[in-house]
């Protein structure tokens, strides 16, 4: 007996030894595909899905690979919705008020018009209700969401003629990111939806008028200084965008409590590290911007007070028709309420403070 079991024991040590233990199977490789919605070109917004799948792959030991496809190499840059909804891709990256005109509900989990900071609106998500509302809608499309990235407030945009006061919007042709194209058109204006990609050649053909996208660190890589000198601040309808990442419903159940895990911690990576990378590359670019002759200029007064006007009409109309929205905004505003009345005492007048004294050294 003692023989048989030392044999024994030599045996299964020598299998062992060999890595080829009879009752341990290798892993298989999970392999999904992410459709992005923006181009290569833009390594801070595009760049945000590359930071996720690396990390997804670094913290699986390489047992969870997500390839990153720019906008228009599997499927239009405004098309990833049905993707991920169809099941053609597990997971997309994008902007979500791309997608209003399937339900203006969309817009409020990405930026509406004198909306949520990129702070608050972390913290709407995480801490507020955000998350649970915004889940319960995108159930609708067989869609989980997890906040991946903000690029923080942006700029208003670049004219080719300056905005001196309300009745220069009438009849502007402005490339204007989603939702907020319906307020610009109660204003007078005339809204354009177009692709990162080819804004520059709408511009330099003065097929638009103008156009707005993110801030100085893209907006320099775009070259839209060269065809439209004047570079105009603030961005109202962008107080602090937040990108998403969208998950096929039933491939997201399909994930072991690991790799689910995993994806929720590389997506909070890559949240905190878009906008770092915007704050920490905007300054030097907006100094770049301006040694080439680019024209900053603040939106006058009347024109922000009719937006905010024409935004607010535009809310209460949209809470008497559509249910959806109405659920997911009249929470949304109260903790905008809130907020706003605590970084009124706090942020603002340091941030104010600072600004007025630092710049000067």
């Amino acid at each position: 007996m003692e023989r048989r079991s030392f044999v024994g024991k030599a045996g299964l040590a020598g299998i062992l030894a060999a890595g080829a233990a009879p009752a341990v199977h290798a892993q298989a490789t999970l392999r999904w595909r992410l459709a992005s919605s923006f181009p290569k070109a833009l390594d801070t917004i595009y760049g945000a899905a590359e930071v996720f799948a690396k990390k997804v792959g670094e913290m699986s030991g390489g047992k969870f690979q997500i390839s990153v496809h720019a906008g228009g190499e599997l499927m239009p840059a405004f098309g990833v919705v049905d993707g991920v909804q169809n099941a053609t891709v597990e997971m997309a990256h994008t902007a979500p008020y791309y997608f209003f005109g399937k339900d203006e509900t969309f817009a409020i989990g990405c930026a509406i018009p004198f909306g949520l900071n990129s702070r608050q609106m972390t913290a709407w998500q995480y801490e507020g209700n955000g998350l649970k509302l915004m889940r319960e809608f995108y159930a609708k499309y067989n869609i989980i969401h997890f906040p991946m990235g903000n690029t923080g407030a942006q700029m208003g945009g670049w004219y080719r003629k300056e905005i001196k006061s309300v009745a220069d919007v009438k009849g502007l042709k402005m490339r204007i990111g989603g939702f907020s194209g319906r307020v610009l058109e109660r204003m007078g204006g005339v809204p354009q939806n177009i692709p990162g990609g080819e804004i520059y050649q709408a511009l330099e053909k003065g097929t638009i008028d103008a156009a707005e996208w993110v801030g100085p660190y893209d907006d320099l890589k775009l070259g839209f200084f060269k065809v439209a000198p004047f570079y105009h601040y603030p961005g109202w309808w962008e107080g602090g965008p937040q990108l998403d990442l969208y998950i096929n419903t039933k491939a997201y159940e399909g994930l072991s409590a690991e790799n689910k895990a995993i994806v929720e911690a590389a997506s909070a990576y890559a949240h905190t590290e878009m906008q770092a990378r915007y704050d920490a590359r905007n300054p030097a670019a907006l100094t770049q911007l301006l040694a080439n002759k680019t024209k900053l200029v603040q939106m006058p007064i009347p024109v922000l007070d009719l937006a905010f006007k024409e935004s607010m009409a535009l809310y209460s109309e949209i809470s008497a028709k559509n249910p959806n929205w109405k659920k997911v905004y009249d929470d949304y505003s109260a903790f905008r309420k809130e907020s706003n009345r605590w970084f009124r005492y706090t942020e603002a007048i340091f941030d104010r403070y600072m600004q007025s004294k630092i710049t000067q050294l």
